[in-house]
């Protein structure tokens, strides 16, 4: 049967397990953050064409999303992201208790890595997620919830899905070229978060929070919606349920 998904407790993060986990999420999302944030900089202070400064960006956020994710991978899974830990929170992957603890680690993380970076550029201005000309709220929610079901949906295909054969040790590079993919796509538009942590730094350090809470609703529906379907729909029953102790 499906796992469920499970309430856990507050004692979690006094586990050795739990408290490497939180270490090794907050440095990866430090580094994740501090070269995705700072490659848009560098876009913005060299000033050039708009679309091969896209590509740049999108090609940054690739490389070290894949990179991060494999280095995390063994010890906290490499989450980087509310909108994945939510994701694998609906699947049964992970307790409720202990997606909070990430939660707060991944926004910590965002927030140093930004503030260092202020500083290490000599105050340039950190750039944030908001959306273009033309895109109403609305529009913004939809295209953050597509490109994140979409990221979802590829880290259960091809990390957390028992039957992923052939994709088995691919899963991180290829989650991290949809990263590049989805912000190829929608980067014009949304800004393509779809990681409220990538965009709480940004906001926080520059003080601007114009159209923030887009990049939270967004990211935290379409991350849960792809992983309650894809755990009940496509790994179903494969999968041995969470302690009855911590069900809900």
């Amino acid at each position: 049967m499906a796992r469920k998904i499970a309430l856990g407790s507050g004692g979690e993060i006094f586990k050795p397990d739990c408290l490497q986990a939180l270490v090794v999420e907050f440095i990866c999302t430090f580094l994740f953050v501090f070269v995705g944030v700072g490659s848009s900089m560098a876009v913005a202070k060299l000033n050039g064409d708009p679309l091969v400064g896209l590509f740049f960006v999108a090609m940054a956020h690739a490389l070290v999303v894949g990179v991060m994710i494999s280095a995390g991978l063994r010890i906290s899974g490499g989450h980087l992201n509310p909108a994945v830990t939510i994701g694998l929170c609906a699947g049964g992957h992970i307790t409720i208790i202990r997606s909070m603890f990430y939660w707060i680690d991944q926004l910590l993380a965002s927030v140093a890595a930004c503030a260092l970076l202020n500083y290490l550029t000599g105050g340039l201005t950190t750039p944030i997620h908001s959306l273009a000309s033309g895109v109403g709220f609305l529009q913004g929610v939809i295209m953050e919830i597509i490109l994140t079901f979409c990221l979802l949906f590829t880290v259960y295909a091809t990390l957390v899905d028992p039957k992923k054969g052939s994709l088995d040790g691919l899963g991180s590079f290829l989650t991290g070229l949809v990263v590049g993919a989805n912000i190829m796509a929608g980067g014009p538009f949304s800004g393509a978060s779809m990681n409220p942590a990538r965009s709480f730094g940004p906001a926080l350090i520059s003080g601007d929070w114009t159209d923030h809470w887009v990049y939270w609703v967004g990211p935290l529906i379409g991350g849960g919606l792809a992983g309650y379907i894809y755990e009940n729909f496509f790994i179903g029953k494969s999968h041995v349920p969470l302690s009855v102790d911590d069900e809900f």
